[in-house]
């Protein structure tokens, strides 16, 4: 069945309404040699011509199918079995007529339950929440954490330059207003041992990246044994597929771990969607004695 939108006498009757005669009326305002310019346009093509040519200039460009790319900070191409598209594109979990349907609501509380343990497995944290809005939210939280833990008793928190800009503006926003101290950040010359140096008994937390914004990979241990000597947590940014390969840094208890879900199922052009993630250790907890996060 064909479909019109409006009937002529629809339009008439429309352009009555608005004080003028034809279509044509509504480009007095536009000078007249620029109303109906005549366009140069090649013939037209079919479809399949037109991908052609398309792929063909898209392949002039350096393209991180071919080449390595370290402008993602953090969304970088890796591997996605082909299921978890065919997964996540089934009918059931887009057009449920209500999330509280049992084969939905288990569903989702099964796949947290399995996102949970992964990442504490990765991570070696007791505790893993069900994701952020994205890792730099995830760091806001944990900043957010730290002082809770310590009863807002302190104020100092140690930033490593190497974590990712966006993330450490965020945690500025998160802490307007609330007499924090941020040291550490402006300087990338501040590595391990000079942030180690800035510690004392008035550091709620101190933040490091792993690997880092610039895609380095530091030895954390130290400065995870610092921060406990003097009663800070330590905060470590991570990618949840580096602790694939990599040791989870720190070696020690007090500590958690934030970051940006940059891995599992998320293409690198989805790094505006990308969440975050937040796990810790038990004995990290709220006012109220209860495990902080989860």
């Amino acid at each position: 069945m064909a479909y019109t939108p409006h009937t002529e006498d629809e339009r008439r009757e429309m352009l009555a309404a608005i004080g003028v005669k034809k279509i044509e009326d509504l480009y007095e305002a536009v000078p007249k040699e620029f109303r109906f310019p005549a366009l140069d346009l090649p013939d037209p093509i079919s479809e399949m011509e037109a991908l052609q040519e398309l792929q063909e200039l898209a392949e002039a460009n350096l393209e991180t199918s071919h080449f390595a790319c370290f402008k993602g900070a953090g969304a970088y191409n890796h591997f996605i079995p082909s299921a978890v598209d065919h997964i996540i594109r089934r009918s059931e979990f887009y057009t449920a007529y209500t999330p509280y349907q049992p084969e939905i609501s288990q569903g989702t509380l099964q796949s947290i339950f399995e996102y949970q343990s992964l990442m504490c497995n990765l991570t070696g944290m007791d505790v893993s929440n069900a994701s952020h809005y994205d890792g730099a939210t995830a760091l806001a939280e944990a900043l957010i954490l730290a002082l809770a833990h310590h009863r807002m008793g302190r104020k100092k928190i140690v930033l490593s330059a190497a974590i990712h800009p966006q993330f450490r503006e965020v945690v500025r926003t998160y802490v307007q207003g609330m007499g924090t101290e941020i040291v550490g950040d402006d300087s990338l010359e501040n590595g391990p041992e000079e942030l180690a140096a800035m510690l004392d008994e008035n550091t709620a937390m101190v933040a490091v990246q792993y690997p880092d914004f610039l895609g380095r990979i530091e030895d954390f241990e130290a400065l995870g044994k610092a921060a406990q000597a003097c009663g800070a947590l330590f905060c470590v940014v991570v990618n949840p597929l580096a602790l694939g390969m990599l040791k989870p840094p720190g070696g020690v208890r007090r500590r958690h771990r934030g970051g940006r879900g940059t891995a599992p199922g998320h293409s690198p052009l989805l790094r505006r969607t990308l969440p975050g993630h937040l796990h810790h250790a038990e004995e990290i907890r709220a006012q109220d004695g209860r495990p902080s996060g989860g």
